[in-house]
């Protein structure tokens, strides 16, 4: 293996595909990324602007040239603007989302959608009494039914607060409310963002951010809540499951079908298709010896943790799937899918096929998911991989041999009851653990890849380094995804990589050091953990009291900007691998990374060293011990190595 492939990812099965791939003059993320150097300066400092046609404009940062734009618009005003049209962006694309699993639960519910039944009902009943649903002597369906149109009247919700956020800690909100950062209304937020940075209107760099809080605030306690509340209870809630990860889930003697994305409703039916008597004795007929479904991306995470289906990778693996030559059909719904992905395909057997009308690709085939008809087109989709499984090459076929095992689904639920046992339910372990110095605090680690940051490697080596100084871990979308690959997300790794505090917890509660809370937008059962953590007692009364610490070390998207801003709104210190495209403006910078914590009691932080950022984050969890007075860390010594059997 060259040293090129080794620098472009830690993982090696993807150093293989990777190679594989340049021996064959195939164009992947990473010949992209190369041939688009050197990127626009401007672009990065956040000093362009084209938000209206007088333009574009663009400020120079050395102060020789233009200081303002056509319209007199400072390069604070500009980059402020940038940002939080990325925040609109990335609070959109989750809370649409969440809009269409509510859509989905209310045809459940009516009977519309056959293929799907409201599967937790204690959840439903629970979640019903948020939006102040009167459960007595109704049918579960009609609690599903009233639930999912109050859900969906949240987008459009005009007056008064979102129900979900009165969720947070009561501190918190009362902050919100002073503040006028309560979001209302969903659509309304992100509508108003997008109305404030256009020309002639907000110039004033702080109140655009304050708003960018609000529509931030809007989807990770409302949108994306509403997302995972709702699949939970139609698709079920996760409960701790055994899986395997990387490109080696793909068999070679199997019909390979990906599903690829961010919604669970076709996916989730995909499961129960590839079990059809008639497509398993299709595919016998082609020579197969079954159908083999595996995810990609957020999708992956989704079918992962509710029904232990093994994950083949995350962002920067989905054309490195296809390049084993293996893979009959990739269906893809939405976000995070790689318009290269239909070249790559050409490039081999592979039918790529698009299933939402919000993504289409020219020249690939487009099969329509509808609820309606879920099971039946879920089977006509897996038929056509099943067909294709004859066109197979199998001299092309290169399945690199690595996989791993994990431990997935965990939630806010189930982790009462891990902690307190079957009868006692609750985080008072969790608490006592951090408030008597076996735990030091806790860190969410999330977020994309990027060809920018070798693959993998920051999200494995961050999270080493937290777990090594005690650190528990919780992680979602491709960063869990990442770690499992190194077998970060397994009980057994404690012995290997935890510190002496941690381990003792994980030995003696039988959790991995990593705890996998599900999809990216699944960032919204952190904000449910850390809350229920106020609720217990001895950690403060407002999530910013918390020993705590959020990270996004190798970000993409403009997802985890919105992610960011919901968990610095919220008074957790964030820190983000590579700047956000704000560095042109001294004031805006000084602003989210300084004066912003006086403001909601969190921050952003920037730094693309992963071992550096996590000594940061352990130095602002030190810091919040300090100021809860909790008593020494027992464990500061490097952990006891035991064998996997103890």
């Amino acid at each position: 293996m060259s040293e090129k492939h080794i620098e472009r990812s830690y993982d090696a099965a993807s150093q293989k595909m990777i190679k594989k791939a340049d021996e064959e003059n195939i164009k992947i993320a990473w010949d992209r990324y190369d041939a688009m150097q050197p990127q626009c300066g401007f672009g990065e400092l956040g000093l362009c602007c084209k938000v209206c046609n007088m333009g574009p404009c663009r400020i120079d940062p050395f102060g020789e040239g233009p200081q303002e734009g056509v319209c007199g618009a400072t390069k604070d005003t500009i980059a402020a603007r940038n940002l939080a049209r990325m925040i609109a962006s990335g609070a959109a694309a989750h809370s649409d989302h969440g809009r269409d699993i509510a859509h989905a639960l209310i045809l459940a519910a009516k009977g519309e959608a056959h293929d799907y039944h409201l599967k937790d009902t204690e959840k439903l009943k629970r979640i019903a009494e948020i939006y102040g649903i009167d459960t007595q002597g109704k049918s579960i369906e009609k609690i599903g039914e009233e639930l999912g149109e109050s859900c969906l009247s949240e987008f459009g919700r005009q007056h008064g607060e979102l129900r979900m956020a009165s969720r947070a800690p009561a501190k918190r909100q009362a902050l919100w409310r002073k503040l006028g950062i309560t979001p209302r209304g969903i659509d309304r937020e992100v509508v108003e963002i997008m109305h404030r940075t256009t020309m002639g209107v907000d110039n004033d760099y702080k109140n655009i951010i304050n708003h960018g809080m609000r529509a931030a605030l809007a989807d990770g306690w409302g949108g994306s809540m509403i997302a995972t509340e709702l699949s939970d209870i139609l698709f079920g809630s996760p409960k701790p499951i055994r899986a395997t990860v990387n490109l080696g889930v793909l068999k070679e003697d199997q019909v390979n079908i990906v599903v690829h994305g961010h919604e669970p409703t076709l996916s989730d039916v995909v499961r129960e298709a590839a079990k059809d008597a008639e497509l398993l004795e299709l595919a016998k007929k082609y020579g197969a010896k079954g159908i083999n479904i595996a995810g990609m991306c957020c999708t992956a995470n989704e079918i992962l943790m509710r029904h232990g289906i093994p994950s083949a990778g995350n962002f920067l693996q989905q054309e490195l799937a296809i390049l084993t030559g293996s893979v009959e059909l990739m269906m893809v719904d939405v976000q995070c899918i790689m318009p290269a992905l239909s070249g790559v395909a050409n490039c081999f057997h592979t039918k790529l096929v698009t299933t939402s009308p919000k993504c289409k690709f020219p020249g690939v085939e487009h099969m329509e998911f509808k609820e309606e008809k879920a099971l039946e087109i879920a089977k006509d989709i897996i038929r056509k991989g099943v067909e294709n499984y004859k066109n197979r090459v199998k001299e092309r076929v290169d399945i690199p041999g690595e996989i791993k095992g994990l431990v997935a689904g965990f939630t806010t639920e189930n982790i009462f009851h891990i902690l307190g046992g079957r009868y006692r339910a609750t985080f008072r372990p969790l608490n006592d653990a951090i408030i008597s110095g076996r735990l030091r605090g806790a860190a969410g680690v999330v977020g994309c890849n990027n060809p920018n940051i070798r693959h993998d490697w920051a999200h494995i080596s961050m999270v080493k380094e937290l777990i090594k100084h005690n650190v528990l871990v919780v992680q979602t979308g491709c960063s869990a995804i990442a770690c499992a690959k190194e077998g970060l997300l397994t009980p057994e790794s404690a012995f290997e990589y935890a510190g002496a505090g941690l381990q003792e917890i994980c030995e003696a509660v039988g959790i991995p050091p990593v705890l996998h809370v599900g999809s990216c937008v699944d960032n919204s059962r952190i904000l449910l953990i850390l809350s229920e953590a106020i609720k217990e007692g001895g950690l403060g009364e407002d999530l910013s009291d918390l020993p705590v610490a959020g990270a996004a070390p190798e970000w993409m998207s403009e997802k985890a900007i919105a992610i960011g801003f919901y968990f610095v709104a919220s008074g957790v210190y964030t820190v983000f691998g590579t700047p956000h495209p704000v560095l042109g403006s001294e004031n805006l910078t000084n602003y989210i990374t300084n004066e912003l914590e006086n403001v909601v009691g969190g921050k952003f932080a920037f730094e693309a060293d992963p071992i550096r950022a996590a000594q940061m984050m352990i130095k602002h969890i030190d810091k919040k011990r300090e100021a809860l007075k909790l008593p020494p860390l027992m464990y500061e010594r490097e952990p006891v190595r035991m064998s996997n059997n103890g």
